[in-house]
């Protein structure tokens, strides 16, 4: 074959393997119109998230109730019975609310143990529509259930419908759920669908306290159409503090589980923009193909022959593979591969086809390629953080127009890969040149086997350029189509992660995305090194670059489409008669200008930290009207002296007007002998080795945070020692400042929404309580 002719083949099976990547892993949305009654249907799934997402539903709004009870009248709907569980939950990190969980049963024939479906129904405070987190949980569950019991099915076991409430706050409904429902004891295993997005392919994860051998299994023998799972994603979830209703199943009951969570879009997440018109109905039927088999697998599956005393290794391939091994082939395996690279050198030295000088000349590309790109990449996303102040503003860390900065990113450390490689192509030929590469992956597969147990499946691409070597020392000019399939291995395990890393942890690691590209592309080297032309290529990728900039670029501004994050909140200071407005935000907009004006004064001395998943601080701040608000009644009392030198004290808390959260602060850093709220007790927190207590062994000054549902008083019980003088700081907070007739704010034009993850759009009440005596 024409040697030009073959080289665009190899190029063009590159470009598809890449096409199959992003391809082959979801199923397509149709109308599902001749679907049968026992089917799954997308459009039924997405009529359940039209009705569920009209309004923000967080716990303590009025739309709350409308969103159970339309869950409890669908569930009613198909024969179920249904009953609530109530209670209030203190959890370790001293989170207080009252959740309302909504069960139902479908009982099986066999000895009681249970598979439980489950997501949450509340959504994000204070303004996110809950779509996709997680209507698109509750949706998937309730027409699943349809579809299973249009089959007039006979389980074996008993299936319980838990869609717990107060996720979003603290994992509280799962907790309460394990605490004092008599179902969690039957609970063998859990499925939960979860959402950090509104789009994109869901990955399974596991919880489970044991080994995943047999979950792995089950999962393979119950034959997901679309598999999504990887176990480095896995080992990465674990390290992150991304916990859901699952982690709480795991830790307090030790029930093993599946979490379906998809995380692409990732702007939309808790975020006003959550809304059923931005939900992928592809992902939402994606859900389906996971919960049907599932669920028909594991109603009549043994449940108590999950736990494994052995690891998997495991991940999917594009249309529907999905591969896994024990954790005791690692080693054996990186053995192997070391042995075969050994023992090509030798037999390349003695064909004369690898040189000492090519060798260890091809390690200077190498670490070119991979410091240039990730330094490469980290200064242009800097720059671009500097030219675009506004991209601060996106809470989540991924911007909008991000799918664009992380494609210019990969062209960019291609094209500083290709320029390099075209630099020293004259002074290391081909087979001593990919020498340097495959010496750096068995590198990193050695050091992911001790450490990231889960990433060792990366000696699989390296196998293939074992092959791939021992072909170039063979031959003088291989084959380069031959090349190209050989290469797709590398394609499909590690161009995933170069997508998807900055998707889940934002464009802050975009840098990683430079070096990964850069790791891929030395896989690539028996097909480039054959390329006569890679400064071409370099060339290409540079153009490329600055259009994708100038894409990037157009999609910048914020619009309708693209609506700005923004924060204004109310403070009354109860202590001195004074208020002020304060924000988040790092630049002002045409919106908050108007109350800080265009050059706002920062903020010196900001309040206490309020829970914020990203620890957000106020920025700016400005003196406020002083406008009446009911203020909260506050007694304090000396109830108890006790006769070991302690006193006890109780603290009310009533609210005289609808509020939604009141934390407390505790300034004086004093550890409390006991501390009771509403009667409950948090527990203790482990961080590392060391075993804290939000009361009793504190670290942080804030101590509690109640989510009121209702106007219910709090009722604090503390003991103290003699001498103690706690200070106590009260923040009651309602999400109601643009309701606010008095202070009179205009309502957020519509290319702006409020900032999530932070309280926000709220009116504050703080007050200081000391002991007097």
């Amino acid at each position: 074959m024409n040697n030009r002719f073959s080289g665009l083949i190899a190029f063009i099976l590159i470009i598809l393997g890449i096409w199959i990547n992003f391809t082959f892993d979801q199923p397509d949305y149709d109308t599902d119109d001749k679907n049968s009654p026992a089917e799954f249907s997308t459009q039924k799934a997405f009529e359940h998230v039209e009705a569920l997402a009209q309004e923000p539903h967080f716990v303590g709004s009025s739309s709350h109730s409308k969103v159970r009870n339309y869950i409890v009248d669908q569930l009613q709907t198909m024969g179920l019975e249904v009953q609530t569980q109530e209670a209030y939950d203190l959890n370790a990190q001293a989170i207080l609310v009252k959740p309302q969980n909504i069960l139902a049963k479908i009982e099986g024939s066999g000895d009681g143990n249970a598979l439980i479906l489950m997501t949450h129904y509340d959504s994000a405070s204070h303004s996110s529509y809950g779509a996709s987190d997680a209507g698109s949980g509750i949706a998937t569950i309730l027409e699943g259930v349809r579809a299973y019991l249009a089959k007039d099915p006979e389980p074996k076991n008993d299936i319980i419908l838990l869609f717990t409430d107060a996720e979003e706050l603290g994992l509280n409904g799962a907790s309460l759920f394990i605490k004092d429902h008599p179902w969690a004891k039957q609970a063998k295993l859990a499925l939960n669908f979860e959402a950090r997005g509104s789009g994109g392919n869901p990955f399974m994860l596991l919880e489970t306290n044991g080994k995943n051998a047999r979950l792995i299994e089950a999962f393979k023998e119950a034959d997901p159409e679309y598999p999504v799972a990887n176990s480095l994603a896995y080992s990465i979830y674990k390290m992150l503090p991304n916990d859901t209703d699952l982690t709480v199943l795991r830790e307090d009951a030790d029930i093993n589980g599946y979490n379906f969570a998809f995380i692409d879009d990732h702007f939309d997440y808790h975020t006003a923009n959550d809304t059923p018109e931005n939900l992928d109905k592809e992902t939402l039927a994606h859900q389906g193909t996971y919960l049907m088999p599932l669920l028909t697998y594991f109603s009549d599956a043994d449940l108590t022959k999950l736990n494994s005393d052995r690891d998997l290794i495991y991940f999917s391939l594009p249309f529907g593979e999905f591969i896994s091994y024990p954790f005791d082939w690692i080693f054996p395996m990186l053995i192997l591969a070391s042995v075969i690279f050994i023992i090509l050198i030798v037999y390349g030295f003695r064909h004369e086809r690898l040189s000492f000088n090519g060798i260890i000349t091809g390690f200077l590309p190498m670490i070119l390629s991979l410091v240039l790109s990730g330094l490469g990449v980290w200064l242009f996303w800097k720059f671009f953080l500097f030219i675009y102040p506004g991209y601060s503003e996106m809470e989540q860390g991924f911007t909008y127009n991000g799918y664009w900065y992380m494609t210019t990113a990969i062209i960019l450390s291609l094209s500083i890969c290709f320029f390099i490689y075209h630099a020293f192509r004259k002074k290391s030929k081909a087979p001593s040149a990919f020498i340097a590469p495959l010496f750096i992956w068995l590198a990193i597969c050695g050091l992911v086997s001790l450490y990231l147990k889960g990433a060792s499946y990366f000696i699989i691409p390296v196998f293939f350029g074992l092959l791939q070597l021992f072909i170039m020392i063979r031959q003088e000019t291989p084959n380069r189509i031959l090349m190209a399939l050989l290469s797709y291995p590398a394609l499909f395990v590690v161009l995933p992660f170069v997508w998807t890393l900055p998707v889940a942890l934002g464009l802050k690691i975009l840098f990683v995305s430079g070096i990964l590209t850069s790791l891929l592309f030395l896989l690539l080297l028996p097909v480039f090194a054959y390329f006569k032309r890679l400064k071409s290529f370099g060339i290409v990728c540079f153009f490329m670059f600055n259009i994708f900039i100038f894409v990037a670029h157009f999609y910048s501004n914020f619009n309708e489409d693209r609506p700005k994050p923004n924060s204004l909140i109310y403070l009354k200071d109860l202590d001195n008669d004074s208020a002020k407005w304060l924000s988040y935000d790092k630049v002002v907009d045409d919106w908050t200008s108007e109350i800080f004006g265009k050059e706002p004064v920062d903020m010196s001395s900001p309040e206490s930290t309020f829970s914020s998943k990203y620890g957000s601080r106020f920025t700016f701040q400005k003196t406020a009207p002083l406008v009446p608000i009911a203020e909260p009644s506050v007694i304090l009392k000396k109830i108890k002296k006790d006769s070991l030198n302690t006193n006890t004290y109780s603290l009310k808390i009533a609210p005289n007007r609808p509020v939604h959260r009141i934390e407390i602060f505790e300034h004086n850093d004093v550890d409390f002998e006991e501390f009771k709220v509403n009667g409950l007790v948090a527990g203790d927190v482990y961080l590392g080795s060391n075993k804290f207590h939000m009361f009793t062994r504190r670290w942080k000054e804030r101590l509690l945070t109640y989510y009121a549902s209702n106007q219910d008083t709090l009722r604090i019980e503390f003991k103290i020692e003699e001498g103690d003088k706690p200070e106590f700081v009260i923040y009651e907070s309602a999400y109601d400042l643009l309701e606010n007739k008095e202070l009179n704010i205009k309502a957020r034009p519509a290319d702006m929404i409020p900032r999530p993850f932070v309280l926000n759009d709220a009116i504050i009440l703080k007050k200081t309580i000391r002991i007097k005596e």
